[in-house]
């Protein structure tokens, strides 16, 4: 399954608390996903929360942005991306 990078903009700052309502945010979130076979894999939150970079399998960009949709998420991009790992570039591996 494709991976995508999507980068979300929160003017206002994003807030989930870390407490049982912020989970139950995160996991309904989890369930309207699941609709458009999309998995969310991770965020990254910028420091003064504004924007988040997320990672998500799904079969395509519309199924990320129909699922972001769902979850009333604002997109600012969707991306594919494939990993580049620093450590494959090792000499033994390129020699």
């Amino acid at each position: 399954m494709p991976r995508y990078l999507v980068e979300r903009t929160f003017p206002d700052g994003l807030e989930i608390p870390t407490n049982d309502k912020g989970a139950a945010t995160c996991h309904g979130v989890v369930e309207n996903n699941a609709e458009e076979h999309v998995t969310w894999v991770t965020s990254y939150v910028s420091t003064d929360r504004t924007k988040t970079y997320c990672i998500y399998d799904g079969p395509t960009p519309d199924s990320i942005q129909r699922a972001a949709q769902a979850n009333g998420l604002p997109v600012d991009s969707v991306a594919e991306v494939r990993v580049l790992d620093p450590y494959f570039y090792t000499p033994s591996a390129v020699g």
